[in-house]
């Protein structure tokens, strides 16, 4: 497990950029905390950025959400998703878990967008606090310089597609 988050980006954004954010609202209090670390960031190192956040049940309805929004008429140039599954006496959570991360690595690869994935998966309250709510391990704050850079990236390696959001896929 990672003790630190990378270093905030020193270069400021090449352009205005669209990000959306997926959040679940189960476990309330540690995904309020994580959505409210990812704006503040975003807010602080892309503040030309349009923000839109769609708040979902849980953690399943992540991964469907973000698909609609990468097919949308306008879709985000990156898309965050956020989460806490706390594991339990089951094996429910695991397959969540898996589950959310599958969908989100092949839409991400499908649409050619970053799908930034910060859907926790935590054995208890403590790790998710951890996670969520500290200043040292901050995932909120991680998963705003992941989007950061690899929206910057994206433009960099195509500036025509990332700027017009044009789909070089033959049919």
């Amino acid at each position: 497990m990672s003790t630190a988050l990378p270093a905030r980006p020193r270069s400021a954004p090449t352009n205005k950029s669209h990000i959306a954010i997926v959040c679940a609202m189960y476990n309330e209090q540690y995904t309020n905390a994580l959505l409210q670390n990812t704006k503040d960031e975003l807010t602080i190192i892309r503040p030309n950025t349009q923000l839109d956040v769609a708040r979902v049940p849980g953690a399943f309805e992540v991964p469907v959400t973000c698909e609609l929004l990468l097919n949308s008429e306008d879709p985000p140039d990156a898309i965050i998703a956020l989460g806490v599954i706390i594991q339990g006496q089951t094996k429910h959570a695991g397959m969540v878990a898996e589950s959310v991360t599958n969908s989100l690595q092949q839409m991400s690869i499908r649409h050619q967008k970053p799908v930034i994935h910060e859907v926790l998966l935590v054995d208890d309250e403590k790790q998710a606090y951890a996670r969520c709510m500290s200043a040292n391990l901050n995932r909120g704050r991680e998963a705003a310089r992941s989007a950061h850079t690899m929206v910057e990236l994206f433009l960099a390696i195509n500036p025509i597609k990332a700027k017009k959001n044009i789909s070089f896929t033959k049919k």
